[in-house]
C-alpha cells in the first residue's frame, strides 16, 4: 500500500490539507501512519476518491469523439506568426499548450478569454514517477 502524507494528498487533489483531514474525519478516507509516524492516506483510496469527485466542465462543443482525454479550459495566450501558432489553455490547474496553423486559430476564433477544449488522442503518453524519492 502506497501512503501519501496529508499535505501531498492535498497538493495532488488540488484541495487544502484541512479538506483532506475532513475527508479522514468523515470516514471518506482511512487514516494511516507513515514510516515516520505522520498522518497519511492510502494512495489507491485517494485516487478512487479523486476520480469520484472529479468535476470537469462539460465540453461545450457537443461533438462526439473517440478521444477520452478532453480538457475544457480558458485560452490564456495565442502567439501567431505567418504559418504557425501556439495556443495556451488553462484547464483547471493544468496548462495545455497546442501548436497549430495560424489558419486554424483564425477559423476557430481563438483568443485570450475564449473557451476551448483540448482533445488529446495519442498512442504514446509518457508517464514518469519521482526517481528515488517519496512525495
Amino acid at each position: 500500500m502506497g501512503l501519501l502524507r496529508i499535505a501531498d494528498a492535498a497538493r495532488l487533489t488540488g484541495v487544502s490539507d484541512d479538506t483532506v483531514r475532513r475527508w479522514v474525519d468523515s470516514g471518506t478516507l482511512t487514516a494511516h501512519k507513515d514510516e515516520s509516524g505522520r498522518a497519511a492516506v492510502d494512495g489507491a483510496e485517494l485516487a478512487a476518491h479523486a476520480r469520484a469527485i472529479a468535476a470537469a466542465p462539460s465540453d461545450p462543443s457537443g461533438v462526439g469523439r473517440s478521444a477520452r482525454n478532453q480538457f475544457v479550459g480558458l485560452v490564456t495566450a495565442v502567439t501567431v506568426d505567418t504559418v504557425m501558432a501556439q495556443v495556451e489553455l488553462q484547464c483547471g490547474p493544468h496548462r495545455v499548450v497546442s501548436l497549430m496553423s495560424s489558419e486554424a486559430v483564425r477559423e476557430l476564433g481563438l483568443e485570450p478569454g475564449s473557451v476551448a477544449t483540448a482533445v488529446v488522442k495519442a498512442t504514446t503518453v509518457i508517464v514518469e514517477t519521482p526517481g528515488g524519492r517519496a512525495l
